[in-house]
């Protein structure tokens, strides 16, 4: 079986996203991601599957997951009834985690959990413990709080002697690797698989969004991401909306509206420009699309910064945040649109 790609976004304004989910039974989700995870699971009982290892787990289960390494856990039941059964993740990148450690000195030690992560690492009950504690905090309305104790968490875990999960080999072969003599032990849905096995699928998804990214502000046609992409526009939809969890024209759409915000507040442009340089060739459209994302129109929202020295509160909060797990994965994806502005 495939494992699935999620697509994991950080909230703007944090440099690290962390998900409390609580759930009656952790279902088997095979998926990977390009982004580190720390997963704390608390008060579960089943089995958990990181590239080609298998192990039961019980109780506080502290693993990391390196980058595009398939992963799931998968419940059998809780260890309190009454109680939910939780996991607290963390995603983080390599690249931000490196650049700690280059330019803070007491960061340092990051440098050697990402490299003793390739193979995924299983914590020590101990360590499980000490995140445990930092609850409050990993969970902190605050993602500055929340930014804290992360770090504190992954300095830490550095420090410490984890028992590597997954076969050197299984993160360096790609989609030709396969688990050899575990089948006996699996279930059906976790067949043999690899930790690039949908990495195509990815890496066609990540042309798209780069080039969306880099020419948000200029006019652009569907026919163009295709092309990027090496996908008809229909296919095209389906993955934008199965992996990001809203349609191309919707995404398009937050990227323009996110820099216009910044520039009202950043800038003392006129909002014409401000609506050109986003990528609007049209004012009235720009202030249209503007109210909806934020509640007010520009010239109200750049009012009401320079009143009160900081931007209106916008949904969803870092609280929320927090609770809100990435879309690709739902089985309930939105329609697609056209890409538009």
């Amino acid at each position: 079986m495939k494992p699935q790609y999620e697509r994991v976004t950080i909230p703007d304004g944090c440099s690290i996203r962390v998900y409390h989910r609580q759930l009656a039974q952790i279902p088997f989700e095979w998926h990977h991601h390009p982004e580190y995870e720390l997963t704390l699971t608390m008060n579960s009982r089943g089995r958990r599957f990181v590239g080609d290892h298998i192990g039961a787990y019980s109780g506080d289960d502290l693993v990391l997951v390196p980058p595009d390494m398939p992963h799931t856990w998968a419940s059998t039941e809780p260890l309190d009834p009454r109680e939910p059964q939780v996991a607290i993740v963390v995603w983080f990148s390599g690249d931000w985690a490196r650049r700690m450690a280059d330019c803070c000195p007491e960061f340092a030690p990051l440098r050697t959990l990402l490299r003793r992560g390739a193979a995924g690492l299983k914590f020590a009950p101990e360590a499980a413990t000490s995140m445990r504690a930092r609850l409050d905090a990993l969970l902190s309305e605050s993602p500055r709080v929340r930014l804290g104790a992360v770090l504190e968490v992954l300095t830490s875990l550095a420090e410490t002697a984890p028992e590597p999960l997954a076969s050197p080999a299984v993160h360096t072969q790609g989609a030709k690797q396969t688990v050899a003599g575990r089948d006996a032990q699996k279930p059906p849905a976790a067949a043999a698989s690899t930790p690039g096995g949908s990495a195509s699928e990815a890496e066609r998804l990540n042309r798209v969004l780069d080039l969306l990214d880099r020419r948000f502000h200029e006019p652009l046609r569907v026919a163009e991401l295709c092309e990027a992409a090496h996908l008809s526009e229909r296919s095209l939809h389906r993955y934008f909306v199965r992996h990001v969890g809203e349609s191309v024209g919707r995404y398009l759409s937050r990227l323009r509206i996110g820099f216009a915000t910044r520039q009202l507040t950043d800038t003392d442009w006129p909002i014409a420009v401000i609506a050109t340089k986003a990528g609007f060739s049209n004012l009235a459209n720009f202030n249209r699309q503007f109210l909806s994302a934020r509640g007010m129109t520009p010239s109200a929202y750049r009012r009401f910064f320079e009143t009160h020295g900081h931007a209106p509160k916008e949904d969803p909060s870092p609280t929320e945040n927090l609770q809100t797990r990435p879309p690709s994965l739902e089985r309930t994806p939105r329609r697609a649109g056209r890409v538009s502005g």
